[in-house]
């Protein structure tokens, strides 16, 4: 399936891009995450959340929407 991901904060920084069109075969988020951390060795080493479908998401979640955002921290206020 063809997913965007969409980075956001220090995390486009080291990716070097805000988004991206992503050719991807496996199910769930953590496997996601694998092949992102193979293309982009940097984000491993990163604290982030993934969204899917507007909702924050944990790792194991099955991949549904063809949209995937990856959030840095959030600072309160």
């Amino acid at each position: 399936m063809n997913l965007t991901i969409k980075y956001y904060g220090l995390l486009a920084e080291a990716v070097q891009r805000q988004e991206e069109l992503f050719w991807f075969s496996q199910d769930s988020i953590e496997e996601l995450l694998e092949a992102l951390y193979a293309k982009y060795p940097p984000l491993e080493g990163m604290d982030f959340q993934v969204a899917q479908n507007n909702k924050i998401v944990p790792t194991e979640t099955i991949i549904t929407g063809t949209e995937i955002v990856l959030l840095p921290p959030f600072a309160g206020g």
